[in-house]
């Protein structure tokens, strides 16, 4: 699935409880056992609540693949876009450039999951996936080097460090300019177990071990998570 977007447009209000932005009676979600995308859902939703944004002024705007199936659980008015052109329907290119008011959270599993586990843009250098079976032969996108030279928020978590997570989403969706959360989430079954990981748990307890926070730095090393924000 490698860059999936979810992306959100809103406005606030008042309520509180996080389950009132879902569609309870569609659940349980189809992703696989051990996917994190579930958690990352959650966190969105949790985030929502502590702000109390307003279920009539959000809109969610999603792609297709493993975490564009997000869109459809949400209690929300939503577009559901082609494959990869969540962000150009969102006119997220020129709003990095312009700084608008946009917050894109990004579920980053590293891989085309849903379609068999191919290469993905930022599937890191020398990784062996279904199309790379000798190893990635290209460096990664690197993500943050788009938006920290605009004025704009980034962040990096993961989603074994949920307090982090949310408080990145919080953040973003406060931001007063174009936020970009990338949430580094697990794919045990197109990914993972190629890469040796037993189960999903494995997978999660490395985020746990190889990720050290490091919020408002000028830049994030290759093991960090934290948040750049350099306007408001």
């Amino acid at each position: 699935m490698g860059k999936k977007y979810l992306i959100v447009i809103t406005t606030m209000n008042q309520d509180t409880n996080f389950k009132r932005y879902l569609k309870l009676d569609l659940l349980p979600t189809p992703w696989c056992p051990g996917c994190g995308n579930g958690i990352v859902l959650k966190t969105i939703c949790q985030a929502f609540d502590e702000l109390n944004l307003p279920k009539s002024g959000t809109v969610v705007v999603s792609g297709i693949g493993c975490a564009g199936r997000s869109a459809g659980f949400f209690d929300l008015d939503s577009v559901h876009t082609a494959h990869g052109r969540a962000i150009p329907v969102a006119e997220v290119l020129h709003a990095i450039r312009r700084n608008t008011n946009i917050t894109v959270i990004c579920y980053a599993n590293e891989i085309y999951g849903m379609t068999g586990g191919q290469v993905s843009p930022t599937t890191p250098h020398g990784t062996k996936t279904l199309t790379t079976p000798n190893g990635n032969q290209d460096q990664p996108a690197d993500v943050q080097s788009l938006f920290k030279h605009h004025n704009c928020y980034y962040a990096r978590t993961t989603a074994y460090h949920l307090n982090h997570m949310k408080k990145s989403i919080v953040e973003a969706l406060e931001f007063k300019g174009f936020s970009f959360v990338e949430a580094r989430t697990m794919c045990i079954v197109n990914y993972g177990r190629r890469l040796g990981y037993k189960n999903s748990n494995e997978m999660l307890l490395h985020y746990k071990d190889f990720y050290k926070i490091n919020d408002y730095a000028e830049e994030l090393a290759q093991n960090e998570i934290g948040i750049i924000k350099t306007a408001s």
